[in-house]
């Protein structure tokens, strides 16, 4: 079951003693919830940013200590944009390389990590996207795996027109080693965690759309054709394809037996996304239109309407 957890910012003393409340079980099951490890992790994020917890020196007091486990090689979506439109979940790879001491098993069921994308400040960000499921990690040697995992987006519950932005990356780790976080005499000395930020940067975009169609049909030769379409994307805060206004849009033609389109014209959408020109009538061929796409919103080229000239 997906669940998303939201934390409130706490300082490196309160984060300690938090880590230290029993975390919610799910009916017959004695390993922490997802939402609680999610929970912990940003604690950890947050208590690390404050550079006041999480070294070996406090380890002696019964708080968790800080793994000497750190992440590399991040790629997000292959190092892509991720485009959402307005319903339909999106799933994106995620792929890394852990180092950690040969003592750390990764793939250890008291062992919990990801990789997560964030955007705003580390300690307070402004939204936060991962993945459904755990990673998959293999062991390349006994203190390097290579793991791979997801970023699932629903773009309808998690996403405004704010978050077509650049986001950032970052990493966290923890190894209960054998504590069990509903004991309350748990030793969280044995307790390790690790997180690292700035490991690599994204773009996520909104889902563009581009319509053409081409009248008269058929039309004679060197009559004037008018050639209509419709630029919009995904508006995440109405959940809702709308115009994308005031953009510059080329108008391409294609002549039939030919291989490439020609551009003829570049017009602009007017506040509604509409767009409208004409152009002469010459031989049968295709026209479309093609956008080249914005930091916020991705390149698209209309499917081509055939005129057939007499």
């Amino acid at each position: 079951m997906r669940i998303r957890a939201t934390v409130a910012a706490v300082s490196g003393a309160l984060a300690l003693s938090a880590l230290a409340v029993p975390a919610a079980q799910a009916a017959g099951d004695s390993s922490p919830s997802r939402a609680d490890i999610l929970k912990t992790a940003q604690i950890a994020r947050e208590a690390a940013s404050s550079k006041t917890a999480f070294t070996g020196s406090t380890a002696a007091d019964g708080e968790p200590y800080e793994m000497d486990l750190t992440f590399s090689n991040v790629k997000i979506n292959s190092g892509k944009p991720i485009v959402a439109g307005i319903s339909n979940q999106v799933t994106v790879p995620v792929t890394y390389t852990v180092t950690h001491p040969a003592d750390v098993d990764v793939n250890d069921p008291d062992f919990y990590m990801d990789v997560e994308i964030y955007r705003g400040s580390y300690d307070d960000p402004s939204n936060m996207l991962f993945g459904d499921d755990w990673p998959v990690c293999t062991d390349s040697t006994s203190t390097v795996a290579t793991c791979k995992g997801t970023i699932d987006i629903y773009p309808s519950d998690e996403l405004s027109n704010a978050d077509a932005a650049s986001w950032k990356a970052d990493g966290w780790a923890v190894d209960y080693n054998g504590q069990d976080p509903d004991d309350p005499d748990a030793d969280w000395s044995q307790v390790g965690y690790a997180t690292q930020d700035g490991l690599a940067t994204t773009k996520l975009q909104r889902y563009s759309k581009l319509t053409v169609n081409a009248s008269p049909e058929p039309v004679s030769k060197g009559k004037t054709i008018t050639v209509t379409g419709k630029l919009t994307r995904a508006n995440w805060d109405k959940h809702a394809y709308a115009g994308y206004t005031l953009q510059s849009v080329k108008l391409q033609y294609k002549k039939q037996g030919t291989t490439s389109y020609t551009t003829l014209k570049t017009i602009t959408s007017d506040s509604t996304g509409y767009l409208k020109t004409t152009t002469t009538a010459g031989y049968d061929g295709y026209y479309r239109y093609s956008f080249a796409g914005t930091s916020t919103t991705p390149a698209v080229t209309s499917y081509p309407d055939f005129v057939d000239v007499q």
